[in-house]
């Protein structure tokens, strides 16, 4: 087969170019949004994951302090061994619930990755033409996107933005979180209690997270006041006296029931919105309520598939390597294109039978994998742009791509494919 070696006229500052394999890193090294990654990339957070420190604790102080205090007066009490299991029946919903809020906030929402040029006009889908027209007069008549497309969705036509963070048109039911700097599928919110936005695939998690901890508040709730009882039958005294012989039951339930009515409220507005499948963020937004839901086909429906629909896989390899080599070139692991985060992104406009094509700076790689087979056989190869201009004042063009196009043969002006043999 043919090696790898590189023609000898070229000169040293393309062979460095071309040549130039820096260290290996990792797409989460590389990573533009917000989050924070541990385990070599394998968990995800938000940025603001400390806030999981203060979750815990409210959390796990007050279930401590329940096994400690009430707990124990409760086994006493019951026969059969049924006061330990009152309090195993706590540590282990506790220890439940830490887990599911582990698995919330560790998980990849559903993250869309963002593309590394924005998409060409041609692929917008249906855009209206009134829309386009006034959106580019607006922009001093310049090419650019509209800020919206028409998607036909269970047939209802409804609008998705264009996210010029992430350059995409977002897909229906995305929103890009402005704290983790990501677009996100289903997005429903970002949650700071759990660090973490909350979409497409932990939001079933964050569910279970919440009603599991409502849950476990009406359950201590409960039994501090069984201890409460217990203690008023035992010393026939009241109420009052009863609190003060265990101050504990009496904080545990101010704390339980005030935790009840957030938690459960929450519970109760998640469970609303499952059955008539929408997010946090479309209820807030458009108000569904008297309008025609187009994701909404019925309770139970709805139900199956929120909670109990197949997880989709993450569309991020957060873990797959990308090259930097010492110029400051990073292989985009989405697009395959080489990306340098010094790099200014020029684009050369090109004009070609009425039609304007975008070549982006980062075009080297295509010219560099030509290299890499042989250079005589690559000088036969035609160039991924079918057509490109003869007159040079149209565009510009870097000076090493000139230098590695003056080497092989081929014209500035790439109008006539014989000029890549020298005819002129």
């Amino acid at each position: 087969m043919y090696g790898k070696t590189l023609p000898h006229h070229i000169s040293d500052s393309n062979r460095r170019i071309i040549e130039t394999s820096g260290p290996s890193r990792r797409v989460y090294q590389v990573w533009k949004g917000s989050n924070k990654f541990f385990l070599g990339g394998r968990l995800i957070f938000g940025p603001d994951a400390r806030s999981l420190v203060l979750t815990i604790s409210l959390i796990v102080v007050p279930v401590i302090l329940f096994a400690i205090f009430v707990s124990q007066k409760l086994v006493n009490e019951f026969q059969h061994h049924y006061g330990a299991l009152i309090i195993a029946i706590a540590l282990i919903f506790a220890a439940y619930d830490i887990i599911l809020l582990f698995l919330t906030s560790s998980r990849d929402p559903g993250i869309v990755p963002r593309n590394a040029h924005p998409p060409e006009p041609t692929d917008n889908g249906n855009i209206s033409p009134g829309l386009c027209a006034e959106w580019q007069g607006s922009h001093g008549g310049s090419a650019s996107l509209p800020p919206t497309k028409d998607v036909l969705v269970n047939g209802i036509i409804i609008k998705v933005k264009y996210c010029n963070t992430c350059m995409l048109y977002r897909p229906p039911r995305c929103s890009h979180c402005s704290i983790c700097n990501n677009c996100v599928e289903r997005f429903d919110h970002h949650c700071p209690w759990v660090g973490q936005c909350i979409g497409r695939r932990n939001y079933h998690l964050f569910f279970m997270f919440v009603s599991s901890t409502t849950i476990l508040c009406l359950y201590v709730f409960a039994f501090c006041w069984v201890n409460l009882k217990k203690i008023m039958e035992a010393y026939e005294c009241s109420l009052w006296a009863a609190v003060l012989k265990s101050p504990v039951s009496g904080i545990l339930i101010i704390y339980t029931f005030i935790a009840t009515w957030f938690v459960g409220g929450l519970t109760a507005f998640h469970v609303y919105l499952i059955c008539t499948n929408q997010t946090t963020y479309e209820n807030f937004r458009y108000r569904y309520d008297g309008k025609l839901n187009p994701y909404n086909h019925g309770c139970i429906h709805n139900v199956k598939e929120v909670l109990f629909s197949s997880v989709p896989k993450s569309m991020n390899n957060f873990r797959a390597k990308v090259k930097e080599d010492s110029a400051g070139f990073t292989s985009s692991h989405s697009l395959g294109r080489v990306v340098s985060p010094d790099m200014p992104k020029t684009s050369f406009d090109l004009e070609s039978g009425g039609k304007r094509h975008t070549v982006a700076a980062e075009e080297l790689e295509d010219i560099q994998s030509q290299f890499e087979i042989g250079a005589s056989e690559r000088c036969d190869t035609q160039p991924p742009h079918s057509s490109w201009p003869a007159d040079k004042g149209n565009w510009e063009i870097t000076h090493d791509i000139e230098a590695l196009a003056a080497e092989f043969g081929m014209e500035h002006g790439y109008g006539d494919r014989g000029n890549t043999r020298g005819i002129p």
